[in-house]
Parts: C-alpha cells; structure tokens; sequence
C-alpha cells in the first residue's frame, strides 16, 4: 500500500506503463509526467510526479535506465518526458516484500518445540560450544 505521493505515483507507473510493456516484450517505453499528473487526479503535485519517475527507487526496482530526459529546461513541467530502457527485459524485477513484525512472529516455534523448548535448545548449544574437550574458562 503507498504511504505518501511519491509511492503513489511510482506504483501507478509501474502498474500502468512498466509491467505492460513487459508484458509486450517492448525495450523502451515514454512516460509523459502530465499523462501521470492527470491519470492520478493530483493539484499542483508535477515537481512530485517529475522526481518519483525520475528516483533511483523507482529506476532500480523496475529495473530501468532513463535514456533521454526532454521537456523543460526545469524537468519540472507537464510536458517533461522521460525515455526509458527496459533491462533484462525477459524476467520483470521481483517486487521484493518485507515481512511484517506479525509475519515473522513466531516463525520458529515448531522447530523449538522439536527440540525441547528455546531454553533447552539455548543450554545445549551452550553446553556444546567449547567442544568435547575444552570447558569454559
């Protein structure tokens, strides 16, 4: 779920013009910064919308290379378009997920169950760590 404009607009990218022409098997694709302003119903946010498309966020995660920048000497207008170069066009970039405090919450508690509860896996692994033939000193 995006959390601020930035987010928004490069989800909105990535959905609308990126996977689709991955889908398409093309290796360039133009985004116009006041097709996106517009799509995404925004007031006064084109500066947001020319850096999010512009971001290294946005160019590593989909695994893109902008090719020519032309518009406004500023970048900043509605009429700023950027040329991209899809790389590794077979394989689109994995979006990768960050598992939640809840997901990874209790993940391993079958295999310390297995072993005889966290504290006896702690004291054998304690009880082990020297070795056979050296105690602790």
């Amino acid at each position: 779920m995006a959390t601020n404009v930035a987010d928004t607009i490069r989800s909105f990218a990535e959905k609308e013009y990126i996977e689709s022409a991955r889908r398409r098997g093309l290796t360039r694709i133009k985004i116009r910064v006041g097709d996106v302003h517009r799509a995404l119903k925004l007031k006064n946010r084109v500066p947001n919308v020319s850096s999010a498309l512009r971001s290294r966020i946005f160019l590593e995660k989909n695994n893109l290379e902008i090719e020519e920048e032309s518009g406004p000497p500023s970048g900043m207008g509605t009429r700023t378009t950027f040329l991209y170069r899809l790389l590794d066009n077979n394989k689109p970039s994995p979006a990768k997920k960050v598992p939640t405090f809840e997901e990874l919450r209790g993940f391993l508690k079958e295999e310390l169950q297995s072993l005889g509860g966290g504290e006896n896996f702690l004291r054998a692994e304690r009880e082990h760590f020297y070795g056979p033939d050296r105690t602790e000193e």
